[in-house]
């Protein structure tokens, strides 16, 4: 357990955001055939960025990966990229609102428990007003 409670956006920052930023890399790169260069512009990274999030060498975050919400995690990644890859939406409305799912589905409650043995402190309006409702 570590010693410090951080905020919900850091637990996002270093927990989340990672493992999103991979999952959906993968599925633009191998479901829907986007080039590596293709998914870096998109997510403002560069190529290499993305050829080790599709080596796993980015983004693995064990607590989300074992949780039993892992498999509908991924749906919501599979859906995230779709709507990018079909031009529906942008990679930064995407994080955003599989961000606010990961809220929603108990995940962030699942890391501060595994990290600090407590329930997750509650932002009221994370994300209010930048998202369009789903």
């Amino acid at each position: 357990m570590l010693d410090t409670m951080k905020i919900p956006c850091e637990i996002i920052v270093w927990y989340v955001l990672p493992i999103v930023r991979r999952e959906v890399a993968n599925e633009l790169v191998n479901v829907h055939h986007m080039s590596q260069a293709e998914v870096a512009r998109k997510f403002g990274v560069t190529d290499a960025a993305i050829s080790q999030y599709l080596k796993k060498k980015r983004g693995d975050s064990a607590i989300i990966e074992n949780s039993i919400k892992y498999p509908e995690f991924i749906g919501k990644i599979r859906e995230s990229a779709s709507a990018i890859a079909e031009g529906k939406s942008t990679f930064e409305m995407e994080m955003c609102r599989v961000c606010r799912t990961v809220g929603e589905m108990g995940i962030i409650d699942e890391i501060y428990q595994q990290l600090f043995g407590v329930n997750e402190i509650k932002c009221e309006g994370m994300c209010r007003g930048v998202l369009p409702k789903i």
